[in-house]
């Protein structure tokens, strides 16, 4: 804020304007500026208050309830809470403070990245829509009676709101990364081929591959289930049960990949629909010789019984869960050549994931660069660590 010297002016001021001119030229022209220097006094005062003001704002304290900010958007106390009960289910472990903390910060950081991309995929309006989610929801809770699915939102600690938004953060999240990132990842023929020409000698198998596919239940303690349901059992005979009833419904007809993405408690395999990928005759000899046998027996696309899953060696060797395996193919040993299907489709998935992988960090790091973010539960927690 200012003013132009030509403003200053003798009329402006009525009761020295007739006087002005009967003074000498130098007194005169002090005299003039005198007004200026007073409104310029003003203006600059009134300037440095409002910035005073700004920067006050932009320093205050946020409400207790506010764990940080994305680019101004708060993420509170509550929303972490929820988060961090849905994370723990319904069977907490005992945790100190310290370790309830370690994981309230995790959580945190997760949700700052997430708004991150939920802001950036609003600002190229890929927001999921209503009826994508309503799609999605249905799909969820295909495999339940209502029962049963209102009392899996119970052992999360979720409401049926809460999963609907989990489930648009979600698809909004994939609609981005699609097409920020997937689409614009094209693997040729002469890649896959050059890759091939690199790592010959990896395709030589010196031993027959058991391509498989299994669902895991456990009745042991876990933060996460894994799976799209976060179904997890929470004993050895609720494991047993859940197993059998799984095993009943493949054999009824559902689809393997659709139950083990929903209720498989490895969280290794869980999102490709248990897929374990080749594995050699001498490891599944060698890791459990029972289930080898079982799985050699099975045509493809055949499944086995109910088996126990062991964890531990030697005498520590013990029961820790169930399986159903399922046996997709089968190879023998020799070399693999490039003109084999499965060869040409291994390499070509496995260099999209690898490059879809260092695209997404690139992405993300870019994303974090460009946003504000501050995150007060942390400094809580260093301001009180530093007492």
């Amino acid at each position: 804020m200012g003013f132009a010297v030509s403003q200053c002016r003798p009329g402006v001021y009525p009761v020295l304007s007739g006087a002005l001119a009967d003074l000498p030229g130098e007194i005169r022209l002090q005299v003039e500026a005198r007004p200026f220097q007073r409104r310029n006094s003003v203006a600059l005062a009134l300037s440095t208050s409002l910035l005073l003001v700004a920067l006050a704002a932009c320093n205050r304290t946020p409400s207790p309830d506010v764990m940080a900010t994305v680019n101004g958007k708060e993420i509170l106390r509550a929303e972490l809470d929820k988060a961090y009960k849905a994370n723990i289910g319904d069977n907490p472990q005992e945790q100190s403070a310290q370790q309830a903390n370690i994981v309230r910060l995790n959580l945190l950081r997760q949700m700052i990245d997430d708004e991150i991309l939920q802001q950036r995929a609003a600002k190229l309006n890929l927001a999921a829509s209503d009826e994508d989610v309503n799609a999605k929801l249905t799909e969820f809770k295909a495999p339940f009676t209502q029962e049963e699915f209102d009392k899996q939102l119970k052992q999360r600690n979720m409401s049926l709101d809460d999963l609907k938004l989990q489930i648009r953060r979600t698809l909004t999240s994939t609609k981005l990364i699609n097409k920020e990132i997937e689409s614009k990842i094209n693997i040729t023929d002469s890649d896959i081929s050059g890759f091939y020409a690199a790592h010959k000698a990896d395709f030589n198998v010196i031993e027959p591959q058991y391509h498989m596919a299994w669902i895991v239940v456990t009745g042991m303690p876990a933060q996460q289930a894994g799976n799209l349901q976060n179904n997890k059992a929470t004993s050895e005979a609720d494991a047993r049960k859940k197993i059998e009833t799984i095993h009943n419904r493949i054999e009824t007809g559902e689809d393997f990949g659709g139950l083990a993405m929903n209720f498989s408690e490895d969280p290794n395999t869980a999102s490709s629909g248990g897929d374990m990928g080749f594995v050699a005759e001498s490891a599944l000899q060698q890791r459990d010789p029972a289930a080898f046998a079982a799985i050699d027996k099975l045509k493809l696309g055949q499944i086995t019984e109910v088996l126990p899953i062991y964890g531990g060696s030697g005498p520590a060797r013990r029961p820790v869960g169930y399986a159903v395996y399922k046996l997709i193919a089968r190879e023998p040993a020799g070399q693999r050549e490039l003109n084999n299907p499965s060869v040409q489709q291994n390499i070509r998935q496995s260099l999209r994931d690898s490059h879809a992988q260092l695209l997404k960090n690139a992405y993300f790091e870019m994303l974090r660069d460009e946003a504000k973010v501050r995150n007060y539960f942390a400094e809580q927690i260093l301001k009180e660590g530093a007492k």
